[in-house]
């Protein structure tokens, strides 16, 4: 008897989907900075391009001979970068 099929997204690796995860959210990042810079001022403009940005840091490491600093790191989540990782969803499940 033949295993059952797996179908849905389950059958790819999670690498692709970290893929189409960073390719949704640069794709929304490039959305988010074409409406804030044409939208006019106004309701709609704040709706969509207001977001939510998280930060990370900075962190200092120091090792009497390396001293690193990384920092900050910051995550602009708008709802056209939500809206960009809902897009490169949709494309990547139809092409693959």
């Amino acid at each position: 008897m033949a295993p059952p099929s797996r179908s849905g997204s389950s059958r790819h690796r999670p690498g692709f989907h970290a893929v189409v995860l960073a390719i949704g959210f640069v794709m929304g990042g490039f959305l988010t900075a074409f409406s804030r810079r044409f939208l006019p001022t106004g309701p709609v403009k704040e709706f969509f391009t207001t977001g939510v940005t998280p930060t990370l840091g900075p962190l200092k490491i120091d090792l009497v001979i390396l001293s690193l600093q990384l920092g900050p790191i910051a995550l602009d989540v708008s709802l056209l970068s939500l809206l960009g990782v809902v897009v490169a969803y949709l494309i990547a499940r139809s092409l693959f």
